[in-house]
């Protein structure tokens, strides 16, 4: 993993917001790897087991934590590919944390301190991803958590702040005030487009500039990007307004492939 994160080549994590079924999770993970052994660049594979952030009582939240991290360990066995989820308490991480490759903190709970050290002891990657309330100066909090509980093995997410309701924007100056902690940055290209809180009980998007928000954060220094992404976004059962559509997904990460090799 160390290899993986270390290297010079573009760090990609991309999958389907949540596992849906095992058929489809599959179908992404295979088409994903595809098109990165064309480009010649390694990926970890992302899919939530549960979401618990969610607008309305009746929104899907996946198959749950044992079932999910079934189908993402046969993922990863089958396909020979790292994985990663986002896990929503420190209970979860006590029970599976071990059996990913990267850890995932969601924006919401980057704060939550148990969390934090519970996912530092498995001495797993922790990805964490900055909330949108917070500056990239105050991710240094963050990251002394986690180092100060024995772990270095850190990344930080960018996927853009508040802006006024129901948008977000992302400043470019977090990308270099996050890597001065010296930890891989990366930018969140599909969640930084998001309309959150939408009054019709759902959010919604803007993935008509994933290419944007990604060429941007890579030309301003960050390390990789984080990419949602569904065959059919009009039909996923999660997050769908962001995710960028499978069959655009290797123009893109061709495009980007090009602007780090010339940032590094």
């Amino acid at each position: 993993m160390r290899e993986l994160i270390d290297s010079k080549k573009l760090i990609l994590i991309a999958g389907p917001c949540v596992i849906e079924n095992t058929e489809i999770t599959f179908q992404i993970a295979t088409e994903i790897k595809r098109i990165c052994e064309q480009l010649e660049i390694p990926f970890i594979f992302k899919a939530s087991y549960k979401k618990e952030n969610r607008t309305k009582l009746d929104s899907f939240t996946g198959p749950g934590l044992t079932k999910g991290i079934k189908i993402l360990q046969d993922i990863k066995k089958t396909l020979s590919i790292p994985i990663t989820t986002d896990f929503h308490n420190a209970d979860d991480i006590k029970k599976a944390g071990h059996l990913v490759d990267i850890i995932q903190i969601p924006a919401f709970l980057c704060r939550q301190t148990d969390m934090l050290i519970s996912a530092a002891n498995t001495q797993k990657y922790i990805n964490v991803k900055k909330a949108p309330f917070l500056s990239g100066e105050s991710c240094k909090f963050i990251v002394e958590k986690i180092r100060e509980s024995g772990n270095e093995n850190i990344i930080l997410t960018e996927r853009g702040n508040s802006f006024g309701y129901e948008n977000l924007i992302v400043d470019m100056r977090n990308i270099p005030i996050m890597k001065n902690y010296n930890v891989p940055v990366i930018i969140d290209a599909t969640h930084a487009n998001q309309k959150p809180n939408q009054s019709i009980g759902k959010s919604g998007g803007t993935p008509e500039f994933i290419e944007t928000l990604a060429s941007s954060a890579l030309a301003a220094g960050a390390d990789g990007v984080f990419i949602e992404t569904h065959p059919n976004p009009s039909f996923a059962l999660s997050d769908g307004a962001t995710s960028l559509p499978l069959n655009n997904l290797k123009t893109v990460l061709a495009k980007l492939i090009r602007i780090k090799a010339v940032i590094d």
